[in-house]
């Protein structure tokens, strides 16, 4: 069984050479082997400055606290080196790489995390075969990564990392914005294909419950103000839909 734990981390965002801003405070949080934790909370509270930090973003900086990925503090990997770990990162806002088709840049970052270039063969049935469950045009292997997609196409494209790559963790940064109903549901069933096939453990950020119907959390947490403030079953992101963060705003 693989462990993610995040012990007491502070994390500030650096502003320039010589300013940072102070923006999570203490956060802890497990996530084992097949667990799906959802973390839930208001615009601004810094849900995805905790993603972007387990991930290694080098705009955001670790003040104190741990990461641990089995046992290993990964605070000082680089983000290759955390990929290559287990770590994977489905972006909020997935950027456009001009000049790199999503073919090469597939098997390049297959080649990368695996440390060894997959059977061309066999690596492109699977690649095909995920594309079908997502339902992507199998034209898009050609074009350049994200370049001219929608906003549903690059989150597919996302899932579609996340399948083939095989990671331990799938950190997954507000993947159901943008997403209408049906799109929805096909990116929650490659997520749930990538968890049951692999054991994946799961971080499932969102503000809404609506994914929650298609992936289902082992755990749901509320995150405000830089801290989780509250943990539960799914019966607590029913409660969240109904209630709202407002009770928990200011709460220390």
């Amino acid at each position: 069984m693989a462990t993610l734990e995040i012990k007491d981390l502070h994390v500030s965002v650096i502003l320039d050479d010589e300013n940072t801003k102070p923006i999570l405070k203490g956060v802890n949080l497990t996530i084992n082997s097949g667990e799906i934790h959802a973390v839930m909370g208001p615009n601004g509270s810094g849900k995805s400055t905790l993603a972007a930090t387990i991930a290694g973003h080098p705009k955001y900086q670790v003040d104190s606290g741990e990461i641990l990925l089995d046992g290993v503090d990964v605070t000082e990997m680089s983000v290759d080196e955390r990929a290559r770990a287990g770590l994977f990162l489905a972006m909020q806002y997935p950027v456009e790489i001009p000049g790199v088709t999503m073919s090469n840049f597939l098997r390049s970052a297959k080649t990368a995390v695996a440390g060894e270039a997959p059977a061309l063969r066999t690596w492109t049935k699977d690649v095909k075969g995920a594309m079908e469950n997502l339902s992507i045009d199998p034209a898009f292997i050609a074009r350049n990564v994200n370049e001219g997609f929608s906003g549903g196409e690059k989150k597919r494209h996302e899932i579609l990392q996340l399948e083939l790559l095989k990671p331990k963790f799938g950190i997954l940064d507000e993947t159901d914005s943008g997403l209408d109903v049906d799109a929805l549901k096909v990116v929650s069933e490659g997520v749930n294909r990538a968890h049951q096939a692999n054991d994946m453990g799961v971080m499932l950020i969102t503000h809404y419950t609506r994914i929650l119907r298609y992936i289902k959390p082992d755990f749901v947490h509320v995150f405000v103000d830089g801290k989780m403030v509250e943990q539960g079953g799914p019966e607590l992101a029913d409660r969240l839909e109904e209630e709202g963060y407002e009770r928990y705003i200011g709460k220390k």
